[in-house]
């Protein structure tokens, strides 16, 4: 959520920022509303202070026994009573609405993301390794997973619809060992604190991140009233909220492996086949809370821990700068990741990293304490994949397949699959 304060001084920043998320200026209306807002606070203020006021008024009017100046300042407080209620809904109302109005409008990307409209228009800002290069012919993991025997997409549907896969065997156990390879580097190498957390939540938790009210049909709802996480980044960002965090234990650095949940709501036709948009994986989550002057140096560490995990595993991938048009609601900046996929001939997004400046702490309401000056100010939160792990399954299959259709499992992975070396057609 931005600061109306800043709104107020920086009107055309706003509006320019907007501009290059493709979005109509708002200052104007944002500022009016603040101003009705100012006006019933300050209306309640002076009933309030006026009725203060008249009280002693009374007070000394009825030692003085001035009688009827006694009684007209009782029937001035009496009045005061009867119309400080509508005064005070007046003021919450116009509060609601602001805070409503300010709840939807997208994040202030940084100077140096490139404007453009969308995907089109995003950045290669690097590539790592190379494209595997094959005499057999590709093929994508759906056919790959069928052919083996352990990838059903038509029982998936029995048992909960489309979107879903049910995965058996040694596929079953390469998914699990890409997840526990993933939470132990980060963990063991990255400085991640490990955390298991709540799959469910309330409206508050997805609110503080910036899911709701805007992409409320993004999720899933229980009969309730929680959520279903759509990451787990909603219940690593909510660990500090409503905090004020000692400087000295900043960074914070959470991490997490866990289902999430989606619903897919804006993705109609899309990705239909396979397991590359479903609406329940697995993914491995990092978070890190910071000061206001590290975040943008964490958001390099950040990406670079996720980048690790494909160097690893010896994948093929690029590293995207998104522009300002393709950026997520409460991103300042974004880097994505994205796998080679041999078998469609492109890149897929496996990682997304953001750094988010104040935005969702200003929401949770988390703040620090300075280093210098002790002064509380609103933390910094950053947020990525490393990596979703469904999308690094389907890479490992695409780009580790050998012609006679078995697929090699990567040395990283092979003491986590019980030193199995290759996965073949079940027998």
């Amino acid at each position: 959520m931005l600061d109306i304060k800043w709104i107020r001084e920086n009107p055309e920043a706003l509006d320019a920022a907007l501009a290059k998320r493709g979005a109509e200026p708002l200052s104007e209306s944002l500022i009016a509303l603040d101003e009705k807002r100012r006006t019933a606070v300050q209306k309640v203020q002076d009933m309030l202070s006026r009725r203060n006021a008249a009280s002693k008024e009374i007070g000394a009017a009825m030692a003085q026994k001035n009688t009827e100046l006694a009684e007209k300042l009782k029937a001035e407080v009496a009045d005061l009573k009867v119309l400080l209620p509508a005064a005070e809904e007046d003021d919450r109302a116009f509060s609601e609405e602001l805070n409503d109005a300010l709840s939807r409008i997208p994040n202030v990307p940084h100077d140096d993301v490139p404007v453009g409209k969308d995907e089109a228009d995003n950045v290669v800002t690097r590539v790592t390794g190379e494209k595997p290069r094959w005499n057999h012919t590709p093929k994508e993991h759906y056919e790959i997973g069928e052919a083996l025997g352990y990838m059903d997409f038509e029982t998936a549907a029995k048992l909960s619809g489309s979107r879903f896969t049910v995965l058996t065997g040694p596929l079953a156990r390469l998914e699990r060992a890409l997840g526990q390879f993933m939470i132990d580097l980060h963990t063991s190498e990255h400085g991640y604190t490990e955390v298991s957390s709540p799959l469910m939540v309330r409206d508050e938790a997805v609110f503080g991140v910036g899911q709701l009210p805007k992409f409320a049909e993004d999720m899933f709802r229980t009969t309730d009233g929680r959520w279903l996480i759509p990451t787990a980044e909603v219940t690593l960002t909510n660990l500090v909220r409503e905090e004020i965090l000692e400087h000295d234990k900043l960074p914070l650095r959470f991490t997490a492996l866990t289902p999430s949940f989606r619903s897919e709501a804006g993705s109609a036709g899309r990705d239909t086949r396979g397991m590359l948009r479903q609406h329940q994986f697995w993914k491995c989550e990092l978070v890190s809370i910071t000061d206001a002057e590290s975040s943008i140096a964490e958001h390099e560490r950040m990406t670079a821990c996720a980048e690790e995990v494909l160097k690893r595993l010896g994948l093929h991938f690029r590293t995207l700068t998104l522009c300002t048009g393709d950026m997520g609601f409460g991103s300042r900046k974004t880097y994505d990741l994205e796998v080679w996929l041999p078998g469609q001939n492109t890149y897929r997004e496996i990682s997304s990293c953001s750094v988010c400046g104040d935005f969702q702490a200003r929401r949770m309401n988390t703040r620090y304490r300075g280093k210098e000056d002790k002064t509380n100010r609103f933390v910094h939160t950053l947020n990525g994949s490393g990596t979703a792990v469904g999308r690094c399954l389907i890479a490992v299959l695409e780009n580790y397949l050998n012609e006679d259709g078995s697929v090699t499992i990567p040395d990283v992975l092979v003491p986590y699959m019980g030193g199995l070396t290759k996965i073949e057609k079940a027998a």
